[in-house]
């Protein structure tokens, strides 16, 4: 599909711009994929509605658990969305396909 692949993202937290790739494969609606940072990898599961896309990445912390909930649409090589992080707010996040 459209949006297979991998991006380069930079998050905008309230720590900063974060670094982290995405890699996302989809298979008719099913979406899964992988975050990976500097504070370490995550395999996700959601949703792909044409280059619309959802899906919920279960984040291990320091301070515990964090469900990290994600949109995000493709357009072409470029993928822009937000990140809701539970009591540290929404992040917005933009990337760019590299592979």
């Amino acid at each position: 599909m459209a949006v297979d692949g991998k991006y380069d993202v930079t998050m905008n937290t309230p720590m900063g711009a974060q670094k982290a790739t995405i890699e996302l494969a989809t298979e008719g609606t099913k979406l899964s994929g992988k975050m990976s940072s500097m504070m370490g990898a995550i395999d996700f599961e959601g949703l792909a509605d044409g280059n619309n896309l959802t899906w919920t990445a279960n984040a291990k912390t320091p301070m515990g658990d964090m469900a990290v909930e994600c949109s995000a649409v493709v357009d072409g090589d470029s993928l822009t969305g937000e990140a809701k992080m539970g009591t540290f707010g929404t992040a917005s996040f933009t990337g760019a396909r590299t592979g």
